[in-house]
C-alpha cells in the first residue's frame, strides 16, 4: 500500500531511502555487468572484482582505514556478531582470555552476542550509563581485567544519539592490550570517524542506514596491530577468510558509493540537521511548553531526538499519528510493548519512558516537513491530554 501524500517520515534512525545516486551506481551491476567478482579468469569477473575494490577503498576512506582491513557482511548484526564472538573464541581457544566489557544501551544483537559467548566459557561485565547515556571511560578502564579481550562499545545510539568518548576508550584498550569494537550503523557517514585516532581495532557498518540498500554492511579489521578473529561463515574463504560467500557486487557497489556522498558532504549537512532538530524542539516547547530531551544535546548525532512528553503515552500517541512516522525506540525490539530498555537504563521510570518517543532526521527531510509533523505531534497530544485522541474515542 503507498503512503499518504501527506505523509511524512522522520524514522531515519531505523532505516533511510536508498539515494538515488546510490541508485543510479549499483542498478548496471544487476543486468549489464553481472560478473562475479570472484570469478578473475575472465574479465566479466575482473570487472565485477575491480568495482568490488574500489567500494572497499570508499568504505575504509570513510572511517580512515586501508582497504584491505574492510570486509563486506550483510549488514551491522552479522558484523557485530563476527566481531564479538570472533574475537572472543579466538581467545578462548588460543588461551588468551575470556572476558568481555559492554555497556547496558547496546544493540540487542551486541548484548546478546556477549551473552551467547558466556556459553562458551566467557564472562561479561555489562557497565551502566549516566543520566545523559554516556558510560564512564574511566569504568571501563576499572572493569579491565588480565583476561579481558574484548571491549564492545557502540558509537553513536540508535534510540537516544548519544556519542561515546571512543578515543578516550580507545587509549585505555590499547594500553591494556585489549580489542575495542564499536557497532557505528548510527555513526558512518553522521560523524567524523578516525580508526586509528580512536583505537578502534573493528567496527561495525550498515548500509541502509547511510542510505544504501538493505542487506550490505561491513566490518572494519584492523591489520596492524591484527585483530585476529575466527569466522562464523564456513565456505569459500572470501573476504579474507572472515566471510565466506559470494559478495552481492550491486549492494558492494551501493555502500560505496554511500560512503563517498556521506564522507564529501557530512559536515554540511550535520549542520542542516541539527537546524531542523532546533527547530521541532523549539516549536513543540512553543506550544506545548517544556519538554523532557532524553540523553546528551551537546554530544549527540545530528538526526536524532528522543524526547518525552508528560501524561502521554507514546503508542497511543503513534496510533493518532498514522501519517508521520516516527517510533518509540529501536525499530530491532518495536514489537515489544515494554518501556525502552535504553531509557530505563538512563534512569526513567515506566511512565517516563512510555511517554518517549525518537524522531529522526534525514538527508531529504526538509524544513516544511519538519513543521508540519511538529504541527501534527502538537494537535495529536493536545487532543490526547483532553482525552480526545482516536485512541480513547474507541
Amino acid at each position: 500500500m503507498s503512503a499518504a501524500p501527506t505523509a511524512i517520515y522522520l524514522d531515519h534512525q531505523a532505516t533511510t531511502p536508498v539515494d538515488p545516486r546510490v541508485l543510479d551506481a549499483m542498478m548496471p551491476w544487476f543486468s549489464e555487468t553481472f560478473g562475479n567478482a570472484h570469478s578473475e579468469q575472465h574479465a566479466w569477473g575482473r570487472q565485477a572484482a575491480e568495482a568490488v575494490e574500489d567500494a572497499r577503498a570508499k568504505v575504509g576512506a570513510l572511517i580512515g582505514a586501508d582497504a584491505r582491513e574492510i570486509v563486506f557482511t550483510s549488514g551491522a548484526t552479522e558484523s557485530n556478531n563476527l566481531a564479538i564472538k570472533g574475537a572472543v573464541r579466538f581467545a578462548l581457544r588460543h588461551g588468551r582470555g575470556k572476558h568481555i566489557i559492554t555497556v547496558a544501551t547496546e544493540h540487542k544483537c551486541v548484548l546478546e552476542s556477549c551473552e551467547a559467548m558466556t556459553e562458551e566459557g566467557a564472562d561479561v561485565t555489562v557497565l551502566d550509563v549516566d543520566g545523559e547515556g554516556f558510560v564512564d571511560p574511566a569504568a571501563i578502564a576499572d572493569a579491565i581485567r588480565e583476561d579481558t579481550v574484548l571491549v564492545s562499545v557502540m558509537a553513536v545510539n540508535n534510540e537516544i544519539g548519544v556519542i561515546q568518548p571512543l578515543a578516550e576508550i580507545g587509549a585505555f584498550c590499547r594500553a591494556n592490550g585489549v580489542l575495542l569494537h564499536t557497532d557505528a550503523a548510527q555513526a558512518a557517514g553522521k560523524i567524523a570517524i578516525d580508526v586509528n585516532a580512536m583505537a578502534i581495532d573493528l567496527l561495525s557498518i550498515s548500509g541502509h542506514k547511510m542510505y544504501a540498500p538493505k542487506g550490505i554492511g561491513a566490518l572494519y579489521v584492523r591489520r596492524r596491530p591484527r585483530a585476529r578473529l575466527l569466522a562464523e561463515i564456513s565456505g569459500g574463504g572470501q573476504e579474507r577468510g572472515f566471510r565466506s560467500g559470494t559478495l552481492p557486487v550491486p549492494l558492494t557497489v551501493a555502500l560505496g558509493e554511500a560512503a563517498f556522498i556521506a564522507q564529501s558532504e557530512v559536515d554540511r549537512e550535520g549542520e542542516r540537521l541539527v537546524s531542523l532538530r532546533k527547530a521541532m524542539i523549539t516549536r513543540l516547547q512553543d506550544h506545548l511548553g517544556e519538554i523532557a530531551v532524553n540523553g546528551s544535546m551537546d554530544q549527540r548525532v545530528p538526526g536524532n531526538l528522543n524526547v518525552g512528553f508528560t501524561a502521554v503515552d507514546a503508542e497511543a500517541l503513534m496510533a493518532d499519528l498514522p501519517e508521520l512516522a516516527i517510533s518509540t525506540g529501536s525499530a530491532c525490539t518495536s514489537a515489544s510493548v515494554e518501556p525502552s530498555y535504553v531509557l530505563k537504563a538512563l534512569g526513567l521510570d515506566d511512565a517516563a519512558a512510555g511517554a518517549s518517543v525518537r524522531i529522526g532526521f534525514g538527508r531529504f527531510t526538509t524544513r516544511a516537513e519538519v513543521d508540519a509533523a511538529a504541527d501534527m505531534i502538537i494537535e495529536a497530544i493536545e487532543n490526547h491530554r483532553s482525552g480526545n485522541s482516536a485512541r480513547a474515542a474507541e
